[in-house]
This record gives structure tokens, sequence and C-alpha cells, in this order.
């Protein structure tokens, strides 16, 4: 039996995918957390094989959260299910440590498939992302600038470009205002950029964002 544990903030998703799974051969939802803190309890107690996970909860989320639940668990799988789509972090997942990465827009089907190549030690990964972790090994001096980003760096640029302060971003990641504001000088160097505005304007044109950031 594959024992999952379902990670995400919003009730109404871990009730849907409970209801896709059940009654699914060989697959359990066995654990339920809300927020990265709630994750590193479970995984702590142990019992899970899989870690269906979220990539944007309260607390500690995102690519440094699949870090340590692969330092602390090593063995535990880890699925991201997320609405981010696989240009803005799918690569940055696997290379965390992620086995398998789908957007929520995946047909319920795709899910089923995900867990058992998961539990029978295989990464479920698109075509595209294969071919993006097969360049990554390779020498390139056209890459884009947003990939010299470190994970914490892409995580405070995504941000940014969603609109939010950088106080907001020190809240949400745990962070000291002056730490995010030195992760931002970093980033706007890398990226050879003036301001956030020129940020927004290059995740669009890169497809780094869903959506255009808020007026504020």
């Amino acid at each position: 039996m594959t024992r999952v544990l379902v990670a995400d903030d919003h009730a109404i998703v871990r009730e849907g995918l409970k209801r896709i799974l059940e009654g699914q051969e060989g697959i359990e939802v066995a654990g339920e957390a809300t927020n990265g803190h709630e994750v590193l309890e479970r995984v702590r107690e142990g019992g899970f094989d899989i870690l269906m996970l979220d990539l944007s909860m309260p607390g500690k989320s995102g690519i440094e959260l699949i870090k340590q639940v692969k330092d602390e668990s090593p063995k535990l799988r880890v699925l991201v299910l997320t609405m981010h789509e696989e240009d803005q972090y799918a690569v940055r997942a696997i290379r965390a440590g992620a086995q398998g990465y789908l957007t929520k827009e995946s047909a319920p089907g795709q899910l089923v498939s995900a867990l058992r190549r998961l539990a029978e030690g295989r990464l479920y990964i698109s075509t595209n992302v294969a071919e993006q972790l097969a360049l990554d090994v390779q020498p390139r001096n056209d890459e884009a600038p947003h990939r010299h980003l470190s994970d914490r760096e892409f995580e405070v640029f995504q941000l940014l470009v969603a609109g939010r302060s950088i106080s907001e971003i020190a809240a949400q990641l745990h962070l000291s205002v002056k730490t995010v504001s030195t992760h931002k000088t970093r980033i706007l160097q890398k990226m050879s950029a003036a301001s956030v505005a020129d940020l927004v304007r290059y995740a669009i044109r890169h497809r780094l964002v869903t959506e255009p950031p808020p007026a504020r």
C-alpha cells in the first residue's frame, strides 16, 4: 500500500484530492498538512511513502521546503502538485529532490499515474522538463538570466513580480526585511534590471508569471 501525505492549504483542494484517490487500488491518503510547518511535523512522524506537495502554502514552502524534506527523509518521494506552470518551477523542484511535477490543471488520471510511477521508484515529468534537465548539464553561454538566480532568489523574484512588497515577502518567507532587500539587489544585478517593473516585463515575456500583478 502506498501511503500518501497530502499538503495543501486549501481544504476544498485536499477534499477533492482525497475523492480522486478514493478506491484507487494500492493508494491511501494517510495524512494531511496545511502549511510548511505541518509538513515537516508529519514527515518527522514518518509512515508515508509519497508527499503530494503544493509549492505555495503559508510558512515554509516552495523549493526550500522540498530540500528540507529530502534532507530529513531522503526515501520519501515528493510529487509537486501546484498552480505554477512548468516553466516557473519544475526544473528547480526536480533539482531540489522532487520526483514528479504536475499542475492543478492536470486530469485526475494523470495524478493517479504520477503517484503509481513514483511508487515504482520512477520520475513523473514532461518531455519539456526532461529536455531542460538535460540541457542543464551542458555548458551554455546564452542561458536566460533568470536561470542564474539561486533558488531563494528565484522565489523572491516570483513574489516581487507578483506585486508583493519587501515586508510582505519577508513575512511570507520568514526572512528579515534586510535579507529580502539584499536578495532584491542581487536579483536586479543578475537580471540587468533597473527596477521591479523591468522584472515584471521580463517575467511576462518569459512566461514566468501566470497573470500580471495587481495594480498597487
